[in-house]
Protein backbone atom coordinates (compact mmCIF):
# COMPACT_ATOMS: atom_id res chain seq x y z
CA UNK A 1 0.00 0.00 0.00
CA UNK A 2 1.36 3.54 -1.33
CA UNK A 3 1.94 5.76 2.24
CA UNK A 4 -0.07 8.77 2.40
CA UNK A 5 2.49 11.72 1.59
CA UNK A 6 3.10 14.67 3.87
CA UNK A 7 4.37 18.16 3.06
CA UNK A 8 5.60 19.14 6.52
CA UNK A 9 6.61 23.11 6.94
CA UNK A 10 7.71 24.84 9.82
CA UNK A 11 10.76 27.19 10.71
CA UNK A 12 10.60 25.62 14.42
CA UNK A 13 13.28 22.98 13.68
CA UNK A 14 12.40 21.05 17.00
CA UNK A 15 8.52 20.89 16.24
CA UNK A 16 9.44 19.98 12.68
CA UNK A 17 11.84 16.91 13.60
CA UNK A 18 10.12 15.34 16.37
CA UNK A 19 6.70 15.57 14.01
CA UNK A 20 7.87 14.61 11.37
CA UNK A 21 9.60 11.58 13.14
CA UNK A 22 6.13 11.06 14.48
CA UNK A 23 4.23 11.09 11.13
CA UNK A 24 7.10 8.17 9.80
CA UNK A 25 6.26 6.16 12.82
CA UNK A 26 2.94 5.94 11.94
CA UNK A 27 3.99 5.14 8.53
CA UNK A 28 3.47 8.52 6.32
CA UNK A 29 5.64 9.68 3.87
CA UNK A 30 7.34 12.74 4.99
CA UNK A 31 9.06 16.20 2.94
CA UNK A 32 9.56 18.70 5.37
CA UNK A 33 10.71 22.46 4.92
CA UNK A 34 11.69 25.57 7.42
CA UNK A 35 10.43 28.33 5.21
CA UNK A 36 7.40 28.95 2.59
CA UNK A 37 9.67 29.95 -0.71
CA UNK A 38 11.31 25.94 -0.25
CA UNK A 39 7.60 24.97 -0.48
CA UNK A 40 6.77 26.88 -3.55
CA UNK A 41 10.05 25.51 -5.25
CA UNK A 42 9.12 22.26 -4.25
CA UNK A 43 5.59 22.01 -6.18
CA UNK A 44 7.26 23.90 -8.76
CA UNK A 45 9.97 21.60 -9.87
CA UNK A 46 6.66 18.84 -9.76
CA UNK A 47 6.86 17.96 -5.96
CA UNK A 48 3.55 16.50 -4.71
CA UNK A 49 2.01 15.56 -1.37
CA UNK A 50 -1.70 14.54 -0.43
CA UNK A 51 -1.73 16.40 2.30
CA UNK A 52 0.07 19.89 3.53
CA UNK A 53 0.40 20.40 7.03
CA UNK A 54 1.23 24.26 7.37
CA UNK A 55 3.14 26.75 10.01
CA UNK A 56 1.27 30.02 10.27
CA UNK A 57 4.02 31.98 11.35
CA UNK A 58 7.34 31.88 9.75
CA UNK A 59 9.97 34.65 8.66
CA UNK A 60 9.62 36.01 5.11
CA UNK A 61 6.30 34.52 3.80
CA UNK A 62 3.79 33.54 6.38
CA UNK A 63 1.67 30.63 6.22
CA UNK A 64 -1.34 32.45 4.63
CA UNK A 65 0.57 33.49 1.57
CA UNK A 66 1.87 30.15 0.93
CA UNK A 67 -1.73 28.93 0.75
CA UNK A 68 -2.69 31.90 -1.56
CA UNK A 69 0.18 31.46 -3.63
CA UNK A 70 -0.79 27.68 -3.99
CA UNK A 71 -4.16 28.80 -4.86
CA UNK A 72 -3.15 30.83 -7.24
CA UNK A 73 -1.23 28.02 -9.33
CA UNK A 74 -4.78 26.42 -9.04
CA UNK A 75 -2.56 23.49 -6.79
CA UNK A 76 -6.00 22.18 -4.33
CA UNK A 77 -3.70 20.06 -2.11
CA UNK A 78 -5.85 20.15 1.20
CA UNK A 79 -4.06 22.99 3.59
CA UNK A 80 -3.75 21.91 7.23
CA UNK A 81 -2.63 25.04 9.25
CA UNK A 82 -0.37 24.26 12.58
CA UNK A 83 -0.39 27.10 14.91
CA UNK A 84 -0.60 28.38 18.30
CA UNK A 85 -3.29 31.36 17.08
CA UNK A 86 -6.68 30.34 18.90
CA UNK A 87 -8.34 33.44 18.05
CA UNK A 88 -11.59 32.34 15.87
CA UNK A 89 -10.31 35.42 13.32
CA UNK A 90 -7.35 33.50 11.87
CA UNK A 91 -9.61 30.33 11.87
CA UNK A 92 -11.98 32.13 9.43
CA UNK A 93 -9.14 33.83 7.52
CA UNK A 94 -7.40 30.15 6.86
CA UNK A 95 -10.76 28.59 5.87
CA UNK A 96 -11.38 31.59 3.81
CA UNK A 97 -7.90 31.37 2.04
CA UNK A 98 -8.90 27.69 0.71
CA UNK A 99 -7.37 25.56 3.77
CA UNK A 100 -9.45 22.46 5.33
CA UNK A 101 -8.34 22.42 8.80
CA UNK A 102 -6.62 24.70 11.52
CA UNK A 103 -5.21 22.86 14.14
CA UNK A 104 -3.40 24.05 17.42
CA UNK A 105 -0.51 22.77 17.86
CA UNK A 106 -0.76 22.21 21.55
CA UNK A 107 -3.26 19.43 20.57
CA UNK A 108 -2.32 15.93 20.80
CA UNK A 109 -0.33 13.61 18.49
CA UNK A 110 -3.29 11.14 18.53
CA UNK A 111 -5.93 14.24 17.13
CA UNK A 112 -3.55 15.43 14.36
CA UNK A 113 -3.56 11.95 13.10
CA UNK A 114 -6.86 11.75 13.23
CA UNK A 115 -7.49 14.28 11.20
CA UNK A 116 -4.69 13.85 8.33
CA UNK A 117 -6.46 10.38 7.65
CA UNK A 118 -9.97 11.58 7.66
CA UNK A 119 -8.69 14.32 5.46
CA UNK A 120 -6.24 12.06 3.18
CA UNK A 121 -8.75 9.72 3.23
CA UNK A 122 -11.68 12.30 2.58
CA UNK A 123 -10.36 13.30 -0.84
CA UNK A 124 -13.46 10.94 -2.25
CA UNK A 125 -15.81 10.83 -4.68
CA UNK A 126 -18.86 13.06 -4.33
CA UNK A 127 -22.16 12.20 -4.74
CA UNK A 128 -23.62 12.57 -8.28
CA UNK A 129 -25.65 15.62 -9.09
CA UNK A 130 -28.00 15.30 -11.79
CA UNK A 131 -27.85 14.79 -15.73
CA UNK A 132 -25.64 16.29 -18.10
CA UNK A 133 -22.78 15.08 -20.51
CA UNK A 134 -20.33 13.15 -19.30
CA UNK A 135 -18.36 14.81 -16.18
CA UNK A 136 -20.67 17.37 -16.81
CA UNK A 137 -23.85 18.58 -14.21
CA UNK A 138 -26.27 21.16 -15.53
CA UNK A 139 -28.34 22.73 -13.08
CA UNK A 140 -30.33 25.43 -14.59
CA UNK A 141 -27.87 28.01 -14.44
CA UNK A 142 -25.34 25.90 -12.94
CA UNK A 143 -22.49 24.00 -15.06
CA UNK A 144 -20.39 21.29 -12.64
CA UNK A 145 -17.54 20.27 -14.50
CA UNK A 146 -16.89 16.98 -12.23
CA UNK A 147 -14.09 16.02 -14.48
CA UNK A 148 -11.96 19.02 -13.88
CA UNK A 149 -13.67 19.96 -10.57
CA UNK A 150 -14.94 23.50 -12.29
CA UNK A 151 -18.16 25.58 -11.53
CA UNK A 152 -19.91 27.96 -14.03
CA UNK A 153 -22.88 30.12 -13.33
CA UNK A 154 -24.97 31.44 -16.09
CA UNK A 155 -21.73 30.59 -18.09
CA UNK A 156 -19.35 32.45 -16.31
CA UNK A 157 -16.36 30.64 -14.39
CA UNK A 158 -16.51 30.53 -10.67
CA UNK A 159 -13.12 30.86 -8.53
CA UNK A 160 -14.12 27.61 -5.95
CA UNK A 161 -11.91 25.65 -4.12
CA UNK A 162 -11.99 22.17 -4.57
CA UNK A 163 -13.77 21.57 -1.22
CA UNK A 164 -15.99 24.89 -2.10
CA UNK A 165 -16.77 23.09 -5.60
CA UNK A 166 -17.66 19.25 -3.27
CA UNK A 167 -20.07 21.42 -1.33
CA UNK A 168 -21.78 22.91 -4.02
CA UNK A 169 -22.10 19.30 -5.58
CA UNK A 170 -23.10 18.01 -2.74
CA UNK A 171 -26.17 20.31 -1.60
CA UNK A 172 -26.84 20.51 -5.60
CA UNK A 173 -27.47 16.69 -5.45
CA UNK A 174 -30.25 17.26 -3.06
CA UNK A 175 -31.72 20.60 -4.55
CA UNK A 176 -34.79 21.63 -2.79
CA UNK A 177 -34.09 19.88 0.72
CA UNK A 178 -32.16 21.18 3.91
CA UNK A 179 -28.40 19.94 4.11
CA UNK A 180 -27.80 19.54 7.89
CA UNK A 181 -24.32 21.43 9.22
CA UNK A 182 -23.14 17.77 9.99
CA UNK A 183 -23.44 16.41 6.43
CA UNK A 184 -21.64 19.83 5.41
CA UNK A 185 -19.24 19.17 7.72
CA UNK A 186 -18.61 15.59 6.91
CA UNK A 187 -17.75 16.02 3.47
CA UNK A 188 -15.12 18.47 4.40
CA UNK A 189 -13.45 16.28 7.03
CA UNK A 190 -14.53 12.86 7.38
CA UNK A 191 -17.76 11.10 9.12
CA UNK A 192 -18.83 11.75 12.81
CA UNK A 193 -15.28 14.15 13.31
CA UNK A 194 -15.47 16.78 15.66
CA UNK A 195 -13.95 19.89 15.94
CA UNK A 196 -14.82 23.49 17.26
CA UNK A 197 -15.91 23.96 20.75
CA UNK A 198 -18.58 21.97 22.70
CA UNK A 199 -20.73 19.37 20.65
CA UNK A 200 -21.75 21.42 17.63
CA UNK A 201 -18.86 23.81 17.49
CA UNK A 202 -18.18 22.73 13.49
CA UNK A 203 -21.17 24.94 12.36
CA UNK A 204 -19.30 27.80 12.62
CA UNK A 205 -16.52 26.31 10.14
CA UNK A 206 -19.56 25.49 7.73
CA UNK A 207 -20.91 28.96 7.99
CA UNK A 208 -17.33 30.27 7.05
CA UNK A 209 -17.68 27.96 3.88
CA UNK A 210 -20.81 28.65 2.79
CA UNK A 211 -20.33 32.25 3.46
CA UNK A 212 -17.32 32.18 1.21
CA UNK A 213 -19.62 30.03 -1.95
CA UNK A 214 -21.96 33.13 -1.77
CA UNK A 215 -19.21 35.68 -2.24
CA UNK A 216 -18.26 33.61 -4.72
CA UNK A 217 -21.49 33.37 -6.91
CA UNK A 218 -22.25 36.76 -6.31
CA UNK A 219 -19.24 38.42 -7.67
CA UNK A 220 -20.51 36.87 -10.66
CA UNK A 221 -24.24 37.79 -10.02
CA UNK A 222 -25.17 40.14 -7.59
CA UNK A 223 -28.47 38.75 -7.59
CA UNK A 224 -27.72 35.46 -6.80
CA UNK A 225 -29.65 33.99 -4.00
CA UNK A 226 -29.53 30.33 -4.68
CA UNK A 227 -28.58 29.10 -1.14
CA UNK A 228 -31.14 29.53 1.71
CA UNK A 229 -30.43 29.69 5.33
CA UNK A 230 -32.28 27.09 7.54
CA UNK A 231 -31.17 28.18 11.05
CA UNK A 232 -30.33 25.67 13.63
CA UNK A 233 -30.18 23.13 11.10
CA UNK A 234 -28.13 24.05 7.76
CA UNK A 235 -28.94 25.42 4.32
CA UNK A 236 -30.41 24.24 0.71
CA UNK A 237 -30.14 24.80 -2.52
CA UNK A 238 -32.94 26.43 -4.28
CA UNK A 239 -33.74 24.54 -7.29
CA UNK A 240 -33.81 26.58 -10.39
CA UNK A 241 -36.10 25.99 -13.50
Amino acid sequence: MVPTRILLVDDDDFFRESLGLNLIDEGFAVTSFANGGDTLKFFEAGGAADVLLLDWRMPGMDGLEVLRQLRRRELTIPVIFLTVLSDDIYEEAALEGGAVDFIDKSKRLSILLKRVMLIAEGRRAVPDAGAGGQGTVQHGPLTLRTDTSRAYWKAQELDLTLTEFNIVVLMVARAGQDVPYRDIYDLVHGKDFIAGYGAEGYRANVRTFIKRIRKKFREVDPDFDGIGNYAGFGYRWIAET
